[in-house]
């Protein structure tokens, strides 16, 4: 049986995340069973080659904050319709993912 990497687990997750919703480092390490890799999902993501074509641009920080050094990442959010706070944190109340059972 195949053994999958920390990053195919990664990658596995952030395909799932519908458009229109983001989620944080920290629950995609929680859904993979991992709740204090929060760092290491912010690393893959950072190195995810772009012919994955994974919606990486849907994953913020646990306050909402989008990258460091992606201005395009709020435009993307935008045009997927997530809402912003006046400070620039995404909206995490509108806008967070919470994956049903069959989601997962």
């Amino acid at each position: 049986m195949e053994q999958r990497t920390f990053s195919e687990h990664v990658y596995d997750w952030v395909a799932k995340i519908p458009y229109g919703k983001v989620v944080t480092y920290g629950q995609i390490a929680f859904f993979m069973g991992m709740p204090r890799s929060a760092r290491q999902v912010g690393y893959v993501l950072s190195h995810t080659p772009s012919f994955l074509s994974l919606p990486c641009h849907r994953v913020v920080n646990r306050l909402g904050a989008t990258a460091p050094g992606w201005p395009e990442q709020r435009s993307l959010l935008q045009a997927e319709g997530i809402a912003f706070r006046k400070n620039g944190t995404v909206d995490l109340v509108q806008s967070i993912w919470r994956p049903t059972k069959d989601e997962k």
